[in-house]
C-alpha cells in the first residue's frame, strides 16, 4: 500500500503522522511511504531522517493526497485537505466529528474512508488511541491553568502551590478519566488542594486508592459543580462520551459565580467542550476572558509539545495502522476494536453517536460499519 503523510497545517500544529521510526516499520512491511517535505523538521525529524527509514520526500500536499492509498495524519483534516480526499481512500487520524458539522459534510462528499484515532477500542473497553494524548493535554492543563493563573496572563495571581503561611490553590478536576488521573497527579505535584468529580462510584474508589487521600473525591452532581466550582481556582473540563460531542457540564451562571481571575480550562474542546461558554482558541492566541474568568480552550493542546505527542501518538496508533496497510478494509472486518474508529464510508456515517448528533442535521445516513464496508 502507498501511504502518505502531510504536514499538518492546524494553526501552531507541530506534530506529525508518522515519526522516521514508524516509517521504517511500514517499509520493513513492504508498503512505500511518502512524507511532505519538513512535515517533521519543527520537532527535530529530518529530510534526511525520513529517508534513512525508506520514505520518499514528496514537495506538495496534492501530490500526497491524489496518489496515496492511506493518509495517515494527526488533526482533522481542513477544509482544503478534505476536498482533496476521495472514495476509496484510507483517512487515519483525530477526527473529533460530533462538534464538527463542516467536516462531517466534506468527509461524505469525499465518499473517504474515515478512521477516527478517539473511537479505536481495545478489549477492556478502552480509548488506547486516544490515551496518550489525553495524558499529555491533561498533564498540560495543570501546567497551562497555573501559567494562565499569574496574574500578567489575567489570572488571579494565586500560585497553585501557595508558600509556607499561605494556602495553596484550588482545583477542581471533572472527569476521573484519563486526563482527569494525569491532571490530578500534576496538581498534586505542585502542591495543590485538588478534588474530582466523577459520577462512577467505582472509578472514585479507584482514584481514592490511587492517590491515597491525596484528593477529594465527590460524586458529581449539579449542587456539588455548583459548590466546587465556586471555591475553586482553576477548574479542569476532563469529561468524554466517545465520539460524542461534550455535555455542557459548567454552565454560564456557574461560571458568573466564580472568583474573579480564576482559570478554566476546556480539555474536552475538542468534542465542543463542556463549559458553556467555551469556543475553540489556539496556541497563538489561547485564552479569552468570560465574567472575568480566564478561559483555556485550545483544541490542539498536545501539540504544544509535540516532538513527545508524536512518539507518544505514533506507539499507540502504529499497529492499527499497519493492520490497515498491511490488510485494507479486511482489517475492520477482522478486528471488532479498530472497526469502532470507523466513522464515514462512501458518504455514511458509521458511528452513532456521531449520527446522533449530526446525521438529521446534515441529511446524512447511518449505516452499521459491517454493513459499510461490504457495499
Amino acid at each position: 500500500m502507498l501511504i502518505g503523510v502531510p504536514k499538518e497545517i492546524k494553526n501552531h500544529e507541530y506534530r506529525i503522522g508518522l515519526s522516521p521510526a514508524a516509517v521504517r516499520e511500514y517499509v520493513e512491511h513492504g508498503h512505500d511511504v511518502m512524507v511532505q517535505r519538513d512535515g517533521g523538521v519543527a520537532i527535530g525529524f529530518t529530510n534526511e531522517d525520513y529517508e534513512a527509514a525508506g520514505a520518499r520526500i514528496i514537495d506538495t500536499p496534492e501530490e500526497i493526497f491524489a496518489t496515496a492509498d492511506m493518509i495517515v495524519k494527526v488533526k482533522e483534516p481542513q477544509p482544503n485537505e478534505c476536498k482533496m480526499l476521495r472514495e476509496g481512500q484510507i483517512l487515519y487520524t483525530y477526527l473529533h466529528l460530533a462538534p464538527d458539522p463542516e467536516q462531517t459534510r466534506l468527509l461524505a462528499e469525499a465518499g473517504v474512508t474515515a478512521i477516527a484515532y478517539e473511537t479505536v477500542t481495545d478489549n477492556r473497553g478502552g480509548l488506547p488511541l486516544l490515551a496518550p494524548m489525553s495524558e499529555v493535554a491533561g498533564r498540560m492543563s495543570i501546567q497551562a491553568g497555573a501559567h494562565h493563573l499569574e496574574k500578567a496572563n489575567g489570572g488571579s495571581g494565586t500560585l497553585l502551590g501557595g508558600v509556607p503561611g499561605v494556602a495553596p490553590g484550588k482545583v477542581l478536576i471533572i472527569g476521573g478519566g484519563v486526563v482527569g488521573t494525569q491532571a490530578a497527579k500534576m496538581a498534586i505535584g505542585m502542591g495543590a488542594n485538588v478534588t474530582i468529580l466523577d459520577r462512577s462510584l467505582p472509578r472514585l474508589r479507584e482514584l481514592d486508592d490511587i492517590f491515597g487521600g491525596r484528593v477529594k473525591t465527590v460524586y458529581s452532581t449539579v449542587d456539588a459543580i455548583d459548590l466546587y466550582s465556586r471555591e475553586a481556582d482553576l477548574v479542569v473540563g476532563a469529561v468524554l462520551i466517545p465520539g460524542a460531542a461534550a455535555p455542557k457540564l459548567l454552565t454560564r451562571e456557574h461560571i458568573k459565580n466564580m472568583k474573579p481571575g480564576s482559570v478554566l480550562v476546556d480539555v474536552a474542546i475538542d468534542q465542543g467542550g463542556c463549559f458553556e461558554t467555551s469556543k475553540a482558541t489556539t496556541h497563538q492566541d489561547p485564552t479569552y476572558i468570560v465574567d472575568e474568568v480566564v478561559h483555556y480552550c485550545v483544541a490542539n493542546m498536545p501539540g504544544g509539545v509535540a516532538r513527545t505527542s508524536t512518539i507518544a501518538l505514533n506507539n499507540a496508533t502504529l499497529p492499527h495502522g499497519l493492520a490497515l496497510a498491511n490488510k485494507g478494509l479486511t482489517a475492520l472486518e477482522n478486528d471488532a476494536n479498530l472497526r469502532n474508529g470507523l466513522n464515514m464510508h462512501k458518504g455514511y456515517i458509521t458511528y452513532k453517536a456521531v449520527h446522533d448528533d449530526l446525521g438529521a442535521k446534515l441529511g446524512l445516513e447511518y449505516l452499521e460499519p459491517l454493513s459499510a464496508i461490504k457495499i
